[in-house]
């Protein structure tokens, strides 16, 4: 099956329709509190969290002898908020940094996890089988009442970012002017926190423990590129997840063999990377374009200014001077005359240059400006 049959069949299939839509509403929601994550400079805590989700799902197998998909996320949720507040305490009650708080809490309940799913694997229990499923996550699990825990979710995520826009944005970018202001910053912080958790573990089944912090971080890390604005990065990240989603499902589904978690993972990094290079404001290659322009311009002044050591002493600041003249100036082309001349601070008759009234104020205002920096 082709992509283009993929979309036509979108609507009528309801297994293509309700996994395109859940891993769509996965990536929307992930993008929108993945950009909280990203500004506040805890990118390692999804990955953290999303590991330390796994022993969870294994003890919820444990306790109840069941498959049930919402004991077990439930499981996960439980073991991911331990986590966190682990990290929490890790930092604020020992000398211990944050990277080194996130690595062994990851490890350590990766680990553990680990030795559950050994264990569980021993086990005389038919419905042990796919548990496994929650690594590396499996898309074609999904059913239409996970798509609609999903949405709302998401719904309830949009809700509280909206009441609690104004101490969210306060609180990203300064934490102590927003305690100055008489807000609860531990309960805004937990709040946040508790729901990238939640996003992390209703994309487990999706995308797996493994990949689960790309999906968090790519579509948010691209939307960067675009906006400087917090409400548009939000925006954009939760439309760059959403189309992550539903292209790479689009892709997994048209190939055999290709599992959909990684692949939503790759269509978000080709977001990332074509954001890294073509986004206006920070992209390489436009930065390169400014760059080559900042460093033209500046060869234009160094030369005005050579013209303007000569002219300078003439009373007529018309006065022709043999094109030769200017070889001894380094890094001097016939293109910078050229610009010189589109600009209208000199003219070119010939083999002969004069400098114009506005190329000698211009450069008599670089002269000086350049004597006040020395």
């Amino acid at each position: 099956m082709s992509v283009a049959e993929y979309f036509e069949l979108l609507f009528t299939d309801y297994t293509l329709r309700t996994i395109t839509l859940g891993t769509a509403v996965l990536g929307a929601i992930c993008g929108m509190l993945g950009s909280f994550a990203v500004l506040r400079k805890q990118s390692l805590l999804g990955d953290a969290i999303s590991h330390a989700a796994l022993p969870g799902i294994a003890l919820a197998f444990l306790i109840t002898g069941a498959k049930d998909t919402n004991i077990l996320l439930l499981g996960a949720l439980v073991s991911g908020l331990v986590g966190t507040f682990w990290i929490r305490g890790m930092t604020s009650k020992t000398h211990l940094k944050s990277d080194t708080a996130l690595g062994l809490i990851l490890s350590l309940f990766f680990g553990f996890g680990m030795l559950l799913l050994t264990f569980i694997q021993k086990q005389p229990n038919a419905n042990q089988a796919g548990l496994d499923k929650y690594l590396f996550g499996q898309a074609a699990t999904l059913v239409e009442e996970d798509v609609r825990l999903m949405l709302i979710v998401t719904g309830i995520s949009l809700s509280i970012l909206l009441l609690f826009w104004k101490e969210f944005k306060i609180l990203l970018f300064d934490e102590d002017y927003t305690k100055t202001l008489g807000f609860n910053t531990r309960f805004i912080d937990i709040l946040i926190t508790f729901f990238i958790v939640l996003a992390i573990v209703l994309g487990l089944q999706t995308v797996g423990v493994v990949l689960m912090s790309a999906m968090l971080l790519a579509p948010a890390a691209a939307a960067r590129q675009w906006t400087n604005s917090l409400g548009v990065m939000i925006v954009l990240a939760s439309i760059f997840g959403a189309f992550s989603g539903v292209f790479g499902t689009a892709i997994s589904a048209s190939q055999n063999n290709l599992s959909t978690g990684p692949v939503i993972v790759l269509v978000a990094a080709v977001f990332v990377v074509f954001s890294f290079i073509f986004s206006p404001g920070r992209g390489l290659l436009f930065r390169e374009i400014r760059f080559r322009k900042n460093r033209r311009d500046l060869k234009l002044k160094k030369t005005l200014q050579f013209m303007y050591g000569i002219v300078k002493d003439h009373e007529n600041i018309s006065h022709p001077h043999a094109i030769r003249i200017l070889n001894n100036f380094q890094g001097f082309t016939k293109k910078s005359l050229q610009r010189l001349e589109d600009k209208e601070w000199i003219t070119l008759t010939g083999q002969q240059w004069a400098m114009t009234e506005r190329g000698f104020e211009e450069a008599k205002n670089l002269y000086s400006q350049q004597r006040k920096d020395d």
